[in-house]
């Protein structure tokens, strides 16, 4: 829309941006400002950027307060995160220029927060009058327990799971049924999938999905390999991070480290 440069920046393993290679970047393009949009909560792996690491970057490469700019996307979990016990805290005493959220994930208004004058009315009214702070810190608990949980019983089943630290979206491999993935209403990118635990999802439904996923899961790679004797877990060591997988080579050396 405004004809400007765009330059993408890699991540972490665990979906954070990688400041070694932010550092790059602006050493690059030393001579322009810079407009960098941070994740609180990334899509797919839930992953909550580091705000201070990344504006000291910025100033140790000579970037001054007036020649950056920084949007802070909180879409889901940026109205959880301030909830949750020992999570960083996005402010504006930091050097950031903006923050949004989405008033239809978390809090369960109607519309999405969008232009229309509606929206943030019915953010205000979520806000005020329907749960409270106190409800609000309670449901952003639940969550992140029940992802947790999720996370065990996934990584018990030797199912290579991760979860960063203070999320709800728990990232594992992806299913080999379409089917399955439909009726669990899964995410899936390559190799993996994701559940992003909310306050409608129970202890018994992850345990029901976790169940179903075990019976199915070694039927789906003797179909494939046509040998029982074979199955071994996927390889998604490079998605997720060695030591979240579970295939034959990285469980094993996960379980020493253990």
């Amino acid at each position: 829309m405004y004809r400007m440069q765009c330059v993408k920046v890699g991540t972490l393993v665990s979906g954070e941006i990688d400041c070694a290679d932010l550092k790059a970047s602006l050493l690059a393009h030393r001579d322009k400002p810079a407009i960098i949009n941070l994740n609180i909560g990334t899509t797919m792996k839930g992953a909550v950027d580091d705000i201070d690491l990344v504006i000291q970057t910025l100033e140790k490469k000579w970037f001054s307060h007036d020649r950056f700019y920084i949007h802070c996307d909180g879409a889901l979990f940026g109205i959880m995160l301030p909830f949750v016990k020992q999570a960083p805290k996005i402010s504006f005493k930091k050097f950031i220029g903006s923050a949004c959220v989405s008033g239809h994930k978390f809090l369960g208004c109607p519309i999405p927060c969008s232009r229309s004058g509606h929206a943030p009315i019915f953010l205000w009214h979520a806000i005020t009058s329907r749960r409270g702070l106190l409800g609000f810190q309670k449901e952003a608990e639940s969550c992140i327990m029940n992802a947790r949980h999720l996370h065990n019983r996934l990584r018990e089943a030797r199912i290579g799971a991760m979860l960063n630290e203070f999320s709800n979206t728990v990232v594992f491999e992806k299913p080999l049924d379409d089917e399955f993935c439909r009726r669990w209403s899964l995410a899936c990118k390559g190799n993996i999938s994701h559940v992003v635990v909310m306050q409608h999802v129970t202890v018994e439904m992850l345990d029901s999905f976790v169940a179903e996923f075990i019976q199915k899961r070694s039927f789906w790679w003797f179909k494939k390999d046509y040998d029982r004797s074979s199955f071994q877990p996927p390889c998604i060591a490079e998605d997720v991070g060695v030591v979240n997988c579970c295939c034959s080579m990285h469980g094993l050396s996960s379980s020493i480290r253990d």
